[in-house]
């Protein structure tokens, strides 16, 4: 069931309605949430509903199990079972065919040939995300930052609340289990809230992302017959559609939780504007760069080492969040690059330079400030294309066909209607970027008969310009 699917649109209103007018009652409130949750879970694929149970239950007894040890080496047991089995499914579903066949190419690349047996295996939605949701809870626990929850069913809310069940953001018990076992009231200024986020949030995807994607995926399925100034607009095309699918995505799940009385972590703070490829990280994907920070960066030593440790530990972080994106060389060759490029920085302790928000108080940025985010985005651009790719050959060849004298033709393709709609895309971004998004700033102090008009003006654009349907780029991570 996608977010930008009619089936949704019915089911949205049903699970709000029964939410705030029929079960009133927390653990009312709590179990219709669980039941939606796994409902919207099983319409992608029923089977793997059971993983998901699995994996919530596993989880959940092995807090209380350590919670209850009798001595360090029984919480011990528990704690390293739970991680074992949880990356052990994760591993299995997601890398086991990319291990076994990077396995034989190394093979024959000493001349012995094998048969590696692979498997037809479906990737489950959403396993990257809960499997993230349930070892936070586990290591917190074993690191005795929290105490184990006792009732499963808020604990099984926590694991698949299903706006951020299959892409996030990754949250963390310490900010949403309280929120779970706590009262909601209706509030009909935060339900509005929401509306205007999951709007924002449905324009970015299938306005902005969704065409892009079409001339994105025209160029990189064709890149070895055009010119190198239409594989410039490809990965300038794919560099906005996986912004705005993944922003598009999260702006949705955000504002769809603020309906029911919850609010979950940001996971985007208009990372197009960042001046640095510091500040860009601080601000893109913030569930998931915050997640290897606290449970990876800071567990190895973090910056509190020499140059080498500082150096091994970026490396590592960048990496680890290359190959959690997927089971391919180019992501592991995309966190290899941002890697390089965080290394100035962080060499000249440099990389907190830019902490607050561009241009803060005023409405246009300095001459400075300007060719710092044009320099980043450039940087950022080159990497998505290694993200995009299909290969590490296609990613250089894609590159190398860059760098030629066509690079100074006119591209085969300027769609002049995306090209405005990107444009006005950023201006609302750019005017909103002090707020947690876009429209939260945007039409707020205006007449309410020009705030509904500019309201209606987006979803005219949303059915006038509405691209091919196109599923999440993150579901498949």
């Amino acid at each position: 069931m996608l977010f930008n699917s009619l089936s949704f649109a019915f089911f949205l209103p049903v699970v709000y309605i029964l939410y705030w007018f029929v079960f009133r009652k927390l653990k009312q409130q709590n179990i219709l949430l669980l039941v939606a949750s796994y409902f919207f879970y099983s319409c992608w694929d029923w089977r793997f509903l059971f993983l998901l149970m699995f994996s919530t239950l596993l989880d959940f007894y092995s807090g209380l199990m350590m919670q209850n040890a009798g001595s360090e080496r029984i919480k011990k047991i528990w704690f390293w079972a739970s991680i074992g089995i949880n990356l052990g499914f994760l591993g299995f579903f997601k890398y086991y065919n990319f291990f076994a066949e990077s396995f034989a190419q190394l093979l024959a690349g000493f001349g012995f040939e094998v048969d590696i047996w692979t498997l037809q295996i479906i990737l489950p939605v959403g396993i990257s995300f809960y499997t993230f949701h349930g070892l936070s809870y586990v290591i917190d626990i074993y690191y005795d930052r929290i105490k184990a929850e006792r009732n499963f069913v808020d604990y099984s809310v926590f694991v698949s609340f299903f706006p951020l069940l299959v892409a996030g953001p990754i949250e963390r018990a310490t900010h949403l289990l309280p929120q779970i076992k706590r009262a909601r009231v209706f509030n009909y200024a935060q339900s509005v809230d929401g509306l205007r986020q999951i709007l924002w949030g449905l324009f970015k995807k299938v306005v902005i992302a969704d065409n892009c994607a079409e001339y994105a995926n025209l160029i990189f399925n064709d890149s070895a017959n055009q010119s190198g100034s239409t594989l410039v607009m490809g990965a300038l095309f794919f560099t906005f559609q996986i912004y705005c699918d993944f922003s598009g995505y999260s702006d949705i799940a955000l504002g769809t939780a603020r309906l029911f009385g919850i609010d979950l972590l940001r996971n985007f703070s208009y990372p197009y504007f960042s001046r640095d490829i510091a500040e860009f990280w601080r601000r893109w994907h913030i569930s998931l760069s915050t997640w290897f920070r606290d449970y990876l960066y800071i567990p190895l030593g973090g910056s509190k080492g020499g140059t080498w440790m500082k150096v091994r530990n970026t490396f590592a972080i960048f990496l680890v969040s290359g190959f959690w994106h997927g089971a391919n060389w180019t992501f592991i060759a995309w966190g290899l690059l941002n890697a390089l490029y965080f290394m100035p920085l962080l060499l000249t302790n440099t990389n907190r330079n830019h902490i607050g928000i561009v241009a803060e108080g005023r409405a246009l940025p300095s001459v400075g400030e300007l060719v710092s985010m044009a320099g980043t985005f450039m940087l950022t651009v080159f990497a998505w294309i290694f993200f995009r790719a299909e290969s590490l050959t296609h990613a250089f060849s894609y590159i190398r066909g860059i760098f030629n004298s066509s690079l100074f033709e006119l591209p085969a393709f300027l769609p002049k209607s995306v090209l405005a709609l990107i444009a006005f895309f950023m201006a609302i971004e750019w005017i909103g970027r002090e707020k947690p998004y876009a429209l939260a700033e945007v039409g707020t102090r205006w007449p309410s008969p020009l705030r509904w008009s500019f309201y209606y003006v987006l979803i005219i654009f949303i059915i006038l310009f509405m691209g091919k349907e196109q599923e999440f780029i993150y579901f498949q991570f």
